[in-house]
């Protein structure tokens, strides 16, 4: 059995919406895309690095990445770079209900719901590690299929946007 291990980049309240470009995903007006490039040239970026690319380049050959629909366009964009070469090396599943996803991409496979990564999660191979998606990690997390996390946690505070944990709409009550 696979295991799905949830990777996202956070801000210190929480917010988990387009850290990568200013269009990666300005839904609800969010206006601060982009908003974890400045700190890819720090010194704590370059510390944390080997260590995300680590946990994608598992041996014995790399894990497969499922991933969202507006984060599976992004890495082949890329001019170049370590992580652009690893997203075309690996299989991606886009897990898209609306069926509004572009499987074009060498590699990419549509999985049509919660049923369909649950039936992924059972059978052989690699880890899968999401990136992006708020709305497809609550699903994860509602479904008990997350097995781990890597929260790269960065310091900044956006005051708005989708969050990684969404509010609880229910208590939890202690025995």
């Amino acid at each position: 059995m696979r295991k799905i291990i949830v990777g996202a980049q956070v801000s210190m309240d929480g917010v988990m919406q387009a850290p990568g470009t200013p269009l990666e995903d300005p839904t609800k007006g969010f206006k601060f895309g982009g908003w974890v490039m400045p700190y890819f040239r720090s010194r704590v970026w370059r510390r944390a690095r080997p260590r995300l690319q680590g946990e994608v380049r598992s041996p014995p050959r790399p894990q497969d990445l499922r991933d969202f629909r507006r984060v599976l366009a992004i890495p082949r964009n890329a001019p170049h770079g370590d992580i652009a070469k690893l997203f075309n090396e690996i299989k991606k599943y886009a897990v898209s209900r609306s069926g509004e996803v572009d499987t074009s991409w060498q590699g990419s496979v549509r999985l049509r719901d919660i049923a369909d990564v649950k039936r992924l999660k059972q059978g052989d191979g690699g880890n899968l590690v999401t990136q992006g998606s708020a709305e497809l990690v609550h699903a994860l997390l509602a479904n008990d299929l997350v097995d781990a996390m890597s929260i790269f946690t960065v310091p900044v505070v956006l005051g708005g946007g989708k969050k990684l944990f969404a509010t609880a709409r229910r208590r939890i009550r202690s025995s």
